[in-house]
């Protein structure tokens, strides 16, 4: 027991370390990439600011840009749990509705509106291949949903509706954020952001209710 117990330590240690290792790379890129724009920073400059080899660097992010876009895969988990989780009296497009409410409350680090968002926001408008690679997390997080959508409602990996809602989710939360953060940037009010975002999510999830009516997708499980 004293060795299993012993090496449960070691190996909770070293996760630890690997995570503030990979924080660490993270924090120092996006310091860089704010500060210089993204397109004029190396990954030699990023390891010399956190301190690091560069192939540990890139033992931790295959390519630059998902040092910027580090939140991806927690908002993506969020995101998926929030159905998989769900109360069966809840639809799942109810579910989600509800899932944007509550990140806004909880002021979850990748939908928080502060000074530092207008930067984060402001340094991908500036650079093509973030803006190439947003495009590209959008399309992934919209087949992940679908399959989470397709597999609370009991329905096949490729079910059509649930794509055409997946598609439908990202292009209006996609909006909502765009909105909420041009709020932000004149107002300087994230309350008024945050209202913003959940007006324009809620119209979505109305429309997508709408849609798919009378489909597991938009009715409680009995």
């Amino acid at each position: 027991m004293g060795s299993a117990a012993g090496m449960s330590t070691q190996l909770d240690r070293r996760s630890r370390k690997r995570l503030a290792t990979r924080q660490a790379i993270s924090n120092a890129a996006t310091r860089l990439f704010i500060e210089r724009g993204f397109d004029k920073v190396t990954v030699d400059q990023i390891a010399d600011a956190a301190d690091v080899g560069r192939m540990t660097v890139f033992n931790h992010f295959p390519r630059k840009e998902d040092m910027f876009f580090d939140l991806d895969e927690v908002g993506r988990a969020d995101l998926t749990a929030a159905l998989e989780r769900r109360d069966p009296p809840v639809a799942p497009i109810e579910a989600l509705r509800l899932f944007a409410h509550r990140a806004v409350a909880e002021e979850k680090p990748y939908i928080k509106f502060f000074p530092g968002s207008l930067r984060y926001v402001e340094t991908i408008e500036s650079s093509p291949q973030l803006k190439s690679r947003a495009r590209e997390i959008r399309d992934e997080l919209a087949q992940a949903v679908a399959h989470a959508l397709a597999a609370a409602a009991g329905r096949p990996e490729d079910d059509l509706d649930a794509r055409l809602a997946a598609s439908m989710l990202m292009a209006t939360w996609t909006t909502a954020m765009t909105e909420a953060h041009k709020v932000f940037r004149t107002s300087n009010d994230a309350k008024r952001a945050q209202e913003t975002l959940l007006a324009i999510a809620d119209k979505g999830c109305i429309a997508l209710t709408a849609m798919l009516a009378h489909t597991p997708y938009t009715e409680a499980a009995m």
